[in-house]
Formats: structure tokens, C-alpha cells, sequence
């Protein structure tokens, strides 16, 4: 990988999301050689994927090149690489470019989607985890009208506006919010000689509230505000397949519909290597102390989503959310610290700050440690905080005049089909016509 040998500790960082970039700042210029190894050359901000999948913002708005990030670090080095493995013997890290000794090791790869085991799931719905696959999903939604313009077949129109999100999460509220507010505003302008009233919005849920993981105020609240903007809530109902076509659940429900987007759940990215005893195989993640190292090693550390550190107050480990994850990478950066110097560490206690899920144009959801609320003053500090947690002040500064440029206009200008994306349903349908 050419990275020159040095005097002082190496830590190889593996992720370069919140957990690894949080800890990589941390350690900027600390007597310490740092090497940070990426599939991408940005940190992607997720959060706001959703706005990229329906077109209110670019996708260079929410990412921010990784070297520019750590280009004025002493001894710090970014390389973009797949790690294919981890030889924990002769500890050094194997990826697509080569192999790297390590004398830390950190592991913050993240989560990927869990389809739960569900392949036919997994090969024909969309995910949103990735900037690519937001792209994705900007281009089946906006390809779906264009197609319904074309057919005179009424099923087939029926199928291609009506859009299925299985989960109940904040992503996936927050994605049928901003379906609805496309719906009410912007398609039917788009789209004059089509009946924009037609179009289906279905959010799935298999529990028996959506927002499972805050409040039960801010649950009932986000389902009067999706409800209003006229989306179909449907709980305690579970999908069991989808063949591209239909969706069928566990009940008498059944949608047809040319575009289902899977936001049910993540687990663990793992990189092979670890022992068995070092993973929890429901969810992919890897067991760790209090410390955040793997339980059977030293020198190897995890932190994010990727980490389980279990607990009296979180017996399944932290929340596989961005706040942990930054809060672990900082703390475990101090402990780096205090282990080369040979001092003792001290142990990760997370400071939860809250949870928070907009529903669309002045509508948005609240939990702090302390207080409650909702509407247009919950959507006016998730806004403060999303734009507060962007990195880099041209990103901060794009996202929020197009925030402002979208309230004024009722409008998302970013509604291109850059990159063309057909899904073999899709193009099931022609075939059958022809």
C-alpha cells in the first residue's frame, strides 16, 4: 500500500464513516501513525440520503472527500481499498491493494441492509444505504411516470404510482414524507396528463407502531402527520415476498407495485477474520468490552454500528445510529491515546442526546432526554442539526440554500435521471405488452 515505516504505533482504520472519521479527528497530529482504508473516497452523510433519493438535494452536498477531511494531519494516510480480511495471527489487514501490518486495529465498517434472509426480497427491492443506490431509486421513481405516460394499460399505470416502503423507521418515514409532499406539489406539474391522485404511497410496518425506537407521543404524532399528507399506514403487517410485481404479506394485504424500498433493517458489515466467539451472528456485529475492544483481542478495536457493547441499559448494544457511533470513535481515540502511553482506559458510557424524524414541509418529530414535542419548532431543530452535523461549510451552505430555495418554492430541483436505472420488472411489463 505504500505506507512508509515509522517510529511511532500504527492504527489502521477500517470505515470511513461517523465511528471512523470521528476517530481519525481525534487523533490528528497525536504521535501516531494513522492509516484510514475506504471503499469510497468520501464520508457520506446518511441521514439525508433519503432528500437525494426524491430529489430535494445533490448528492455532493451530502458527501465530503475523505483526504480533504485529513489532509492537514501529520502522518496520516487515506487509501482506498475493499479489506477482504483481517489476519489477526500476524496482525495485518488484507484489501484488494495489498496488505498493511497494524499495531491497532479499528473496525468501523458500518451496517449494510438486512433483508432477514428474504433473497427473493433482496433481488428485487430497492435499499438506500449508499449514495448509488439513492441515485437508484431518484431514477425508478421519475422513470416509473414517464413509463405510466406511456401505457394505456390501467394495472400496469396503477402498479408503476404505487410505491411500497417496508419499515417504520425514521427512514422510512421520513421517505414517504417526502413522497407525499412530491405528490402534492411537484408531480402533478410535472406531470399534467397524468392523475397524480392515483399515486399510492404504502408504508409497511410489522410492529404495532411506526417510530418504534422513540416516544409513543412522537410515534402517534408522525402517523397523524403521514396520514394527513395521505399516506397508507399499515401496522402489524409483515412482508413475506415480492416477485417484482406483487407484494404479499402475512395477512389478506397484497399491493401490486413497480417499486418497493426496504428500510425494515441493518446489520453489521463485517470483514472476515474475527473468531466465531468475536461475533453475534443475528445481526452481524462484532461483541466488545467496555473499551470497544473485541472480546478475545488486544489490539483490535470496534466502534459504530458495527460494535455490540452490551449493557444493563442496552443489553442488544447501542443503537445502530450516528450519535453512538461518533461518540464511540472520539472516546475510543482518547483511550489510543492512553494505551500508548501506557496509561489505564477508561470505559464508553453513551450520552443519549435524543432522536428526531421529519415528516415533510413543517412537520417532524422530537425526543431529547428531558422534553418532547413536535411540528414546525421540532422541524426547525432537526433541520438545525442536520445542517450542524454536515461536514464542511460549502456542504453546510448548499444543503441549507436549497432547503431554503425548496420552503420558498415548494420544489426539489434535483429531479434527474442522471444515470439511468431499469429494473427487470419494469421492463417485464413491456415485454408482456409486446
Amino acid at each position: 500500500m505504500n505506507i512508509p515505516q515509522c517510529s511511532f504505533p500504527r492504527v489502521v482504520i477500517i470505515g470511513g464513516g461517523f465511528a471512523g472519521i470521528s476517530f481519525a479527528k481525534k487523533l490528528r497530529n497525536k504521535k501516531l501513525q494513522v492509516v484510514l482504508l475506504d471503499k469510497h473516497n468520501y464520508h457520506n452523510f446518511q441521514p439525508l440520503m433519503y432528500q437525494v433519493a426524491t430529489g430535494g438535494l445533490e448528492p455532493d452536498s451530502i458527501a465530503y472527500p475523505i483526504r480533504k477531511v485529513v489532509q492537514e494531519y501529520e502522518d496520516f494516510y487515506f487509501r482506498l481499498a475493499d479489506v477482504k480480511e483481517i489476519n489477526t495471527d500476524k496482525k495485518k489487514v488484507i484489501a484488494d491493494i495489498g496488505e498493511l501490518k497494524y499495531d491497532y486495529l479499528v473496525i468501523a465498517t458500518g451496517s449494510k441492509t438486512n433483508f432477514f434472509g428474504n433473497k427473493e426480497m433482496e433481488r428485487n427491492a430497492m435499499a438506500m444505504k449508499t449514495i448509488p443506490q439513492s441515485l437508484n431509486i431518484r431514477s425508478l421513481i421519475l422513470e416509473n411516470f414517464e413509463q405510466a405516460l406511456l401505457t394505456n394499460d390501467i394495472n400496469e399505470r396503477h402498479s408503476l404510482m404505487n410505491f411500497v416502503l417496508v419499515g417504520g423507521g425514521p427512514t422510512g418515514v421520513e421517505l414517504a414524507g417526502a413522497l407525499a409532499e412530491m405528490k402534492k406539489a411537484i408531480l402533478p406539474k410535472d406531470y399534467p396528463d397524468l392523475d397524480i391522485r392515483k399515486m399510492e404511497i404504502n408504508l409497511i410496518q410489522s410492529g404495532d407502531r411506526i417510530l418504534n425506537t422513540m416516544s409513543e407521543n412522537a410515534s402517534e404524532k408522525a402517523e397523524k402527520f403521514l396520514i394527513d399528507l395521505g399516506v397508507e399506514v399499515w401496522k402489524n403487517v409483515r412482508v413475506t415476498s415480492y416477485d417484482g410485481k406483487v407484494v404479499m404479506t402475512n395477512s389478506d394485504l397484497s399491493f401490486e407495485a413497480a417499486t418497493v424500498i426496504w428500510t425494515a433493517g441493518v446489520q453489521g458489515a463485517l470483514v472476515a477474520g474475527l473468531d466465531g466467539h468475536a461475533l453475534v451472528e443475528r445481526a452481524d456485529r462484532i461483541k466488545v468490552n467496555a473499551f470497544n475492544q473485541v472480546e478475545g483481542y488486544d489490539s483490535i478495536f470496534a466502534i459504530g454500528d458495527i460494535a455490540l457493547m452490551s449493557s444493563e441499559e442496552y443489553p442488544q448494544g447501542h443503537p445502530m445510529m450516528a450519535q453512538p457511533a461518533m461518540q464511540q470513535g472520539r472516546h475510543l481515540a482518547e483511550n489510543i491515546v492512553r494505551l500508548v502511553n501506557k496509561k489505564e482506559m477508561k470505559p464508553f458510557e453513551y450520552k443519549d442526546k435524543g432522536s428526531m424524524a421529519t415528516i415533510g414541509r413543517n412537520k417532524a418529530v422530537v425526543d431529547l432526554p428531558k422534553f418532547q414535542f413536535s411540528g414546525v419548532f421540532a422541524w426547525f431543530v432537526w433541520m438545525f442539526v442536520h445542517l450542524f452535523s454536515l461536514i464542511g461549510f460549502k456542504n453546510k451552505a448548499v444543503v441549507f440554500l436549497n432547503w431554503v430555495y425548496n420552503y420558498i418554492r415548494f420544489d426539489r430541483e434535483a429531479r434527474l435521471i442522471i444515470r439511468p436505472y431499469k429494473k427487470k420488472k419494469i421492463e417485464s411489463f413491456v415485454s408482456d405488452e409486446i
